[in-house]
This record gives structure tokens, C-alpha cells and sequence, in this order.
């Protein structure tokens, strides 16, 4: 049973919150998407009676119990045999496979623009997995043997899982079990202490593992929109136990979570906190520079504060990082980017500041409903149909432990999907100084997804041309959190390297070496060439000007 739990969280924690989900869509676009798709086919005819007839015809083979309909191979849903044993379920199955096939080629044929066939794929796609006879307890043959095996008792436990999930989770089914999950206890537990506060963040920093360390810090910048301790889940995946056990001292950030109060904090006030937070890890270490690593809307945030201290004439960015974050984004980027307009943007904007908060459950129950397979079926039917729990997978339970975005911050990120200012020839000011990539001049690696559909890597991609300074750019083989939690060892770890830097990322990729290993190694190196001399680690953490204010994860992680 833990092994089925496994899998289905494992697709889902492909599919983590992040920061596009700010967009997001709004029903009335979606609406405005379904009579789009009925006026193609009121306007073009042809192509729509075709696949009606050839519809009409698959149903007639389904019927007759010869029709070749099959699903793919991958896809969960199907796995039981009584799929294809049971004439019933067979003929079910394949009459909503024919749908599906003839709505798809309906979409291929006809004469849309390219955009709106996107728009049509994505909302069609919504109504046919909605449609899945895997979705009903009669359409499941494996709800229906569990119903039979147990006497009725999944369907009981069922109904009061939706009950919870209707009182406690806003009518969304649950993703993960959470008891078991302890922050400070089995997640987010490495050794370290608070050694620096302020109104919006803590820095942690971590014990030693080496007697040696090198003298340049790291300090790692999470996103605003999830909690920080995604880098130190479970110690077999712990990306701060690996930089220490290499001979870093790392600090890490962790962001209070914002409540209506904080309506007014934007990126701003968010890049001045950086800024004094770098300051007490200098002093801390006694090291001039610092080396910093920013992933997601953190590494928006740290792109900020690059050019900002570039702008000031401030060198204490040694290298930096940047991990699945996209700063030059468009529409294209994403099938959901193109259901966004000026209008929504400023509903959404408006939305915010009435509240003067973005929620966490906002956010998630917004993209749940732009994976719904991996984050609403699959736990409808593990939930409700069969009954079961959902699985206590870590990374689920860091993702569902979301915290809300300031009002003015969710503005900033808006304007920056609007306005591109990240673009050499955009000049949008930004704490008294024009933004300017181009001269940040320290070098810089950067980390993308291949399956990552939150910041997609072609996305991630345009990022290297932005930056002034010598860029690595690294391609792994998994999602948006996965490719992060990639630790040595992980037999499933790939990735891919390419020193050029075509304009095309396609074609960056066609020529591009692949590496049948964790590309925390590959890091490493890179990153130990720039971290300066060995000196012998610290003997307490902090120092007298910035004690121990509390022990790692601190306090602001539960707010």
C-alpha cells in the first residue's frame, strides 16, 4: 500500500505551487474559451461534421466490440485489467477515448490560430478528464472491487473524507496526510540556529560538518510564495546537508508569513531586508563577499537585488545561483499564460488589495485546477472512491504548506509579467536605479527542468542572455521541485550541459551532453572554485554583534 501511496503523490510533486500561478485564469476566460471552441465550429463546418462522423462510427465499433482503442501505456487511470476483460468497462472506456481522440483532431483540422488551439486543447481537456468514467464509483472497477472487498467501508470512508475535505480544505480533495510530518522534528531538521531577525525574515545558519570550510558564504534566497525548508526535507535529500557535508557554511533565509498588515510590502522592501540579511552574514563569517543562490520567485527577488547593488557599486555578490526561475516571461510560455489579458491581471491586482493579501489556499486551489488529473482526480478517486488516505509524501506536505503574498508584492510580480523589465531595452526604475541585468557581471549557474510546467525551461533559457557576466546553464531531467531535490545517489538523476548558447533552446538542447547523475555535483565543483580559501569552521554559530536568537528552523516558519 505505501508503494501505491508513493505513486500517487509522485506525479503531483512534479506539479508544486509557484509563482505563475499569480496570473492564473479566471473563469469567465475559460467561459469566454468553451464559446470561442463553439464558434470555430459553427464557422467551420467541414472539419467539425468529419470528426462527428467519425465519432459516430468508433462509438459504432465499440459497440460491436471491435474497435482497436487503447490508452496510453502511461497512463494510471487504466492499469486494472478488468479495462480490458470486462466487456462493459472496455466499451466505456473506449467510448471515451474516442471522444477524446475526435475532439483532439477536430482541434488539429480546423483552422484556428495557434493560440486559440491552445486555448481549445486546454479547455476541452478540462470537460473530457472531468468526463473520465475512472472519475465515478460505478466507472471504476477499482473502486467497485474495493466497495465489494470491504463491505461497503470505502464507500463510508470515503464520504467522510469528502466531509473533512468540504469543512477543512474548501471542497478540494486532500493531496497529503500530514500527521506525520514534524517540522523542526523529521523535516526541516538540521542542526543550526537564527542569527539574524527582522520584521520580514530570518537568517539561519547551519552547523558545520567539516572541521575545514571554505571562507565565502553561501546564502540562499527561497521563494516568497513557499516556505523555505523545500532545501532541507528529508536528510537522504537535504540540499543543505550536502553543501555543508562539502564544507560550505550556508545561511539560509526564511520569510515571515505575511498577514493583511504587510499589504504594503513589495519587492522593494524585500530586496532592502536581502541587503541587510547579507550585511550580518558578512559580518558573521567576516568575509567582504557572499555567494547567493535564488530559486523560483526568489530568484526574481535575487535578480532584483543584483542589479540594484550593481547600480550602487556594491560588490558583494561573488556568484550566484538561479534555480528554475524565469525573468523574462511571456504568455507563450505556458498553455495558461495565454487564457491571461490586461484585464485579468488587473481583477487579480484588484482582488489582492481589497484583501491586502494573496492566500496560500488561493494559489493552490487556482493551480489544482490547471493540472486537475495530477491534483483533483487522482485524489478523487484515492480519497473518496477507494477510500484511502492521501499519501504522507514531504515534498506534498512542504507544498500544502503555503503562505500567503503581500498585497503590493503580488502588484510587483504582475508588472513583471506585464512590463518585461528585465529586457536590456527596458529601462523601468526600481529603488531609485533602472533595472539592468547586464551589469551584473559575476558569474552565475543556472538550473532548469525539462518536465518543469511551472517555469518552463525554454523560459529559464532566455535567462543567459540577460546576465553580463560567464553563465553555466544545466538541464535536468525532472519537474520543478524534483529537479531541485536531486540529491547523489538518485538513480533517476540526468541531466544535460552545453557550453554554447544558441538562440534557439531547442537547438541548445540538440547539441547538448547528457550526465547520468545528480547535477549537485557538477555544482559543487563550480561552485568550490568560487567560494575562496579553506579556513577552520567556526566553533559557535554567529558571533557577539548577531547571537543565537533561536534554533533552526526558527520561528518564523510556523507563523
Amino acid at each position: 500500500m505505501a508503494t501505491k501511496k508513493h505513486k500517487v503523490g509522485e506525479k503531483a510533486a512534479e506539479t508544486t505551487t509557484a509563482v505563475n500561478t499569480l496570473v492564473g485564469f479566471r473563469r469567465s476566460e475559460v467561459i469566454k474559451s468553451l464559446g470561442l471552441v463553439a464558434g470555430y465550429a459553427a464557422k467551420q463546418p467541414r472539419p467539425f461534421a468529419k470528426h462527428l462522423k467519425n465519432y459516430a462510427g468508433e462509438l459504432l465499433e465499440v459497440a460491436k466490440g471491435t474497435s482497436e482503442l487503447a490508452p496510453d501505456k502511461r497512463d494510471r487511470r487504466f492499469k486494472d485489467e478488468t479495462w480490458q476483460t470486462n466487456a462493459f468497462y472496455k466499451r466505456g472506456m473506449q467510448s471515451w477515448l474516442a471522444m477524446r481522440k475526435e475532439l483532439d483532431g477536430w482541434i488539429s483540422d480546423s483552422r484556428m490560430h495557434p493560440a486559440d488551439k491552445v486555448r481549445a486543447k486546454f479547455v476541452t481537456d478540462l470537460i473530457v478528464d472531468a468526463l473520465a468514467p475512472t472519475n465515478t464509483l460505478l466507472g471504476n472497477p477499482t473502486a467497485m472491487k474495493r466497495l465489494f472487498e470491504t463491505g461497503g467501508a470505502s464507500l463510508a470512508r470515503g464520504l467522510k473524507n469528502a466531509y473533512d475535505d468540504l469543512r477543512n480544505n474548501g471542497g478540494m480533495p486532500s493531496q497529503v496526510d500530514g500527521r506525520p510530518f514534524k517540522i523542526g522534528e523529521n523535516v526541516a531538521n538540521s542542526k543550526g540556529a537564527v542569527v539574524f531577525k527582522n520584521e520580514m525574515l530570518e537568517v539561519i545558519q547551519y552547523q558545520p560538518k567539516t572541521e575545514q570550510v571554505y571562507k565565502i558564504p553561501l546564502m540562499v534566497i527561497p521563494p516568497q510564495i513557499n516556505k523555505f525548508y523545500a532545501l532541507d526535507l528529508a536528510p537522504d535529500k537535504s540540499m543543505v546537508r550536502f553543501l555543508t557535508k562539502m564544507g560550505y557554511q550556508v545561511f539560509a533565509v526564511s520569510w515571515r508569513n505575511p498577514t493583511r498588515q504587510h499589504s504594503h510590502w513589495g519587492l522593494e522592501n524585500y530586496v532592502e531586508a536581502l541587503i541587510e540579511a547579507s550585511d550580518a552574514v558578512r559580518k558573521i563569517t567576516r568575509s567582504p563577499r557572499i555567494n547567493v543562490t535564488g530559486a523560483c520567485s526568489g530568484g526574481i527577488t535575487l535578480a532584483l537585488l543584483l542589479s540594484e547593488l550593481a547600480a550602487r557599486g556594491d560588490n558583494r555578490v561573488n556568484c550566484y545561483t538561479l534555480m528554475v526561475s524565469v525573468l523574462d516571461g511571456k504568455k507563450s510560455d505556458s498553455e495558461v499564460g495565454l487564457f491571461v489579458n490586461d484585464r485579468a491581471i488587473e481583477a487579480a491586482r484588484r482582488q489582492s488589495a481589497k484583501k491586502g493579501i494573496l492566500t496560500g489556499d488561493e494559489l493552490g486551489r487556482a493551480f489544482a485546477w490547471m493540472r486537475p488529473n495530477d491534483l483533483i482526480w487522482n485524489y478523487v478517486v484515492n480519497n473518496y472512491l477507494l477510500g484511502e488516505d492521501p499519501p504522507p509524501f514531504d515534498v506534498l506536505y512542504w507544498n500544502n504548506d503555503s503562505t500567503n503574498l503581500p498585497a503590493q508584492l503580488h502588484s510587483d510580480y504582475l508588472d513583471i509579467f506585464q512590463d518585461r523589465r528585465f529586457r536590456p531595452d527596458k529601462k523601468i526604475p526600481f529603488m531609485g536605479h533602472d533595472v539592468d541585468l547586464s551589469a551584473v557581471t559575476q558569474d552565475g549557474f543556472m538550473v532548469a527542468g525539462v518536465t518543469d510546467h511551472i517555469t518552463p525551461w525554454k523560459a529559464c533559457y532566455r535567462n543567459v542572455r540577460l546576465m553580463g557576466g560567464e553563465t553555466e546553464f544545466i538541464l535536468s531531467n525532472s519537474g520543478h521541485l524534483q529537479s531541485l531535490i536531486n540529491p547523489p545517489g538518485n538513480p533517476k538523476a540526468k541531466y544535460y550541459t552545453n557550453k554554447d548558447f544558441p538562440a534557439r533552446a531547442d537547438r541548445w538542447l540538440e547539441a547538448a551532453e547528457s550526465h547520468n547523475q545528480s547535477w549537485w555535483i557538477r555544482w559543487n565543483e563550480w561552485l568550490s572554485e568560487r567560494s575562496g580559501d579553506m579556513k577552520a569552521a567556526p566553533k559557535s554559530l554567529g558571533n557577539k554583534a548577531h547571537p543565537p536568537i533561536s534554533q533552526a528552523p526558527g520561528e518564523y516558519i510556523f507563523t
